[in-house]
């Protein structure tokens, strides 16, 4: 791809150079078939010279159309369109001249320079001008759609760029927390914390300004992050990997709001013992993510916290990773339904599969003393 003065120079498209080959074929093989049907060792010579002319009309359609005929100068169009006639029309003379002498008798007619001949070519000269200018208002709708889809890409990555930068001071804020909180108890966990906030920060430095990276990393990133709680509470906390993740790629930073959100319910909660069982599953060309801990906010307060700011824009950056495949269901059950729930969650997830079988889903089911979040991504068809 090549650029002009910052403008972006694309080759020419492959229905353009269909219509440029039309253009070239079309008056020699219809007078050929019109002036020698018998005679087919004219057609070659016909189609020969209008190779030969054929330059003539890029240059009209690709340098002199955009400069003359897009800005509406209209009356510059129409002088340059006549001169573009005429200076055909001079080459097809000499051209024409250069084969009326060796042709024989019956194709000295064709070639000879009367005033049919003049008029027929003039007419075949103002109608591939009008090919000409229709194959410059393809190739212009197509500069434009390409634009467009670079110009809604470039603001697809502003837009995850910004999200991601108000998602790490946030998880950031959160880990300086607990780093102050084992300082203040000083704790012999808070170098091996430091350590981890380090490779943590790592992570987001080298690997989240990628637009995708390994499977592995991230989970490495989550596992520095639930280590680093499990020094500050004491808690039920799990986190299994299931499957196989090699070769797996998935965009940074997508999962650690639900991971978080689960730990805010469950670490917030009067339990004595909360818990938090996070599983994050590769099979079937979909990477699962589910978190479940335990809560004892009411359930309307529960539904405000999926508004929250993390995950709020964790589902801003599911929209614009995934594209009109977006879909959140909340189920409210009651504590002595929990195993209806569970049979809710399946039959919630198997109906989403079948609605956006390529992409991803996520659900929220909520109960009294449970909070689960499921998310279910197809990264390789995005």
């Amino acid at each position: 791809m090549e650029y002009d003065n910052d403008k972006i120079l694309r080759p020419a498209y492959r229905i353009e150079i269909f219509y440029w080959a039309v253009l070239a074929v079309f008056s020699p093989v219809f007078n050929s078939l019109v002036f020698f049907p018998n005679d087919w060792k004219f057609w070659p010579l016909l189609l020969m010279i209008s190779l030969l002319i054929l330059p003539a009309y890029i240059v009209f359609a690709r340098i002199l159309l955009p400069r003359v005929l897009f800005p509406r100068h209209y009356m510059v169009f129409i002088f340059s369109s006549v001169n573009f006639v005429i200076l055909i029309q001079i080459i097809l003379y000499g051209l024409y001249q250069l084969f009326h002498f060796q042709s024989p008798l019956v194709a000295k007619a064709y070639f000879a320079p009367t005033a049919a001949t003049v008029a027929r070519e003039s007419l075949w000269t103002i109608l591939n001008m009008c090919m000409a200018i229709a194959i410059t208002f393809i190739r212009k709708a197509l500069d434009e759609k390409y634009l467009i889809d670079d110009l809604r890409k470039d603001n697809i990555n502003f837009k995850l760029k910004y999200l991601r930068s108000q998602l790490n001071p946030h998880f950031l804020f959160n880990t300086l927390n607990s780093i102050y909180s084992l300082s203040l108890q000083k704790s012999d966990k808070t170098p091996e914390v430091v350590v981890r906030l380090a490779d943590i920060m790592r992570y987001l430095v080298d690997d989240c300004n990628e637009p995708r990276i390994a499977l592995d990393k991230e989970i490495e990133f989550i596992r520095n992050y639930i280590e680093i709680e499990k020094i500050r509470f004491q808690a039920d906390i799990r986190f299994e990997v299931e499957g196989e993740t090699r070769g797996v790629m998935i965009e940074p930073y997508l999962f650690i709001s639900f991971i978080e959100n689960g730990f805010k319910h469950a670490l917030h909660s009067e339990s004595e013992r909360p818990y938090i069982y996070i599983t994050l599953t590769c099979g079937g060309g979909q990477v699962a993510l589910t978190v479940v801990n335990n809560t004892h906010m009411d359930l309307e307060t529960q539904a405000k916290k999926v508004q929250g700011t993390g995950i709020r824009n964790s589902k801003l950056l599911l929209e614009l990773l995934y594209p009109g495949s977006y879909a959140l269901d909340i189920i409210q059950t009651e504590k002595k339904e929990r195993r209806k729930s569970i049979t809710r969650l399946k039959n919630a997830r198997e109906r989403l599969k079948l609605l956006y079988p390529d992409t991803h889903t996520l659900d929220v089911i909520l109960s009294h003393n449970s909070f689960t979040v499921s998310l279910i991504l197809n990264p390789g068809h995005r």
